[in-house]
């Protein structure tokens, strides 16, 4: 086992010396082992924002597809169609740029940082053996850092605002009292996980579309799983996933008001070459306009007999009262 982590961390040396390099430079500017590693943090935070970014597009579009996935299930049952099912589902996640892994990038991109602090963090504080006395001997930072002598003159102790951030939580502390501090660190670092968790669940409800089991899973027992590192490790990198965390709610938060989670938003304004951007307002004008373009002709009545009055009516006189009236005339002439 020692000659695994002895093989890691040789691989690690040289990425340890970078980031003590720039931890002892931010002490420089603010001499502040607290500032210095916020300071770090955001260094660090604006590498991965880029990423943070892409995995909430990702897992924003894989809330939006569930529905469409369960219609996919339901249509390919069984053992037989599970290729077939693959297919089209992978073929669903490229046309709309999800990644069924993607909301799981930020939490893997922490991994190898919390190691890496973890690592310089136990650097600093390390110390040896000389004439049977141990002596403040600090690695990956500069030897004429300010940082370098602030650890020299305190024996190894990384103190800011009466803390030792070189101790973890059930470290040998002076009293209790001073041991409430690293609970508070345990309890923020895992309320503001679940919080970050809690602001994707809140999203996905407003939107009407229902989070994967494995996403649900994940937000449960992942804040658990972290809080027990957070009781294992120095309080230096408690601080840094606070602060990593809480920026990473900023971030969300910004894309959920611009709207840059919405992995299709660029597919949605796109219009085609040579077509006008008011064309849902013209054709809402036409259609109004039609009803008053054509009107419907109302049928004009003809004039009937009926209408009028009696007394205008001429009675229609047959031919043959008329010549009997005639022969009538003829004999009385005789």
């Amino acid at each position: 086992m020692k000659s695994i982590s002895h093989a890691v961390g040789s691989v690690f040396q040289p990425i340890f010396h970078v980031v003590g390099w720039l931890l002892a430079l931010c002490y420089d500017l603010i001499p502040n082992y607290a500032i210095a590693i916020v300071m770090l943090t955001i260094i660090i935070m604006a590498v991965l924002t880029p990423f943070t970014i892409k995995s909430t597009k990702s897992m924003m579009a894989m809330q939006k597809l569930q529905p469409e996935i369960k219609k996919l299930q339901q249509k390919y049952k069984g053992a037989e169609n599970r290729q077939q099912l693959n297919e089209e589902m992978m073929k669903l996640y490229r046309e709309e740029g999800a990644n069924p892994v993607g909301g799981c990038l930020p939490m893997l991109l922490q991994m190898p940082f919390l190691f890496i602090l973890y690592s310089v963090i136990k650097g600093l504080a390390n110390k040896v053996l000389q004439h049977g006395k141990l002596v403040s001997l600090p690695r990956y930072i500069p030897s004429s850092s300010k940082m370098y002598k602030s650890l020299i003159a305190s024996h190894g102790q990384i103190k800011a605002f009466g803390m030792d951030l070189n101790l973890k939580t059930f470290s040998a502390h002076s009293s209790f009292v001073a041991q409430i501090p690293f609970f508070v660190f345990v309890a923020v670092a895992v309320g503001l996980q679940y919080f970050q968790m809690a602001q994707m669940t809140n999203r996905s409800k407003k939107s009407g579309t229902t989070l994967p089991s494995q996403q649900l899973m994940m937000q449960r027992f992942f804040p658990i799983i972290f809080a027990y590192f957070y009781l294992v490790i120095p309080a230096a990198v408690v601080l840094y996933m606070i602060i990593s965390t809480t920026i990473r709610i900023i971030t969300q938060d910004l894309m959920f008001r611009t709207g840059v989670s919405n992995p299709n938003k660029g597919k949605e304004n796109a219009l085609p070459a040579g077509e006008p951007k008011e064309i849902p307002a013209i054709e809402e004008n036409s259609t109004k306009a039609k009803p008053q373009a054509k009107p419907q002709a109302k049928p004009q009545a003809k004039p009937q007999a009926k209408s009028q009055p009696r007394s205008q009516q001429r009675p229609q006189v047959k031919p043959a009262a008329n010549s009997r009236s005639k022969a009538k005339r003829k004999r009385r002439e005789r």
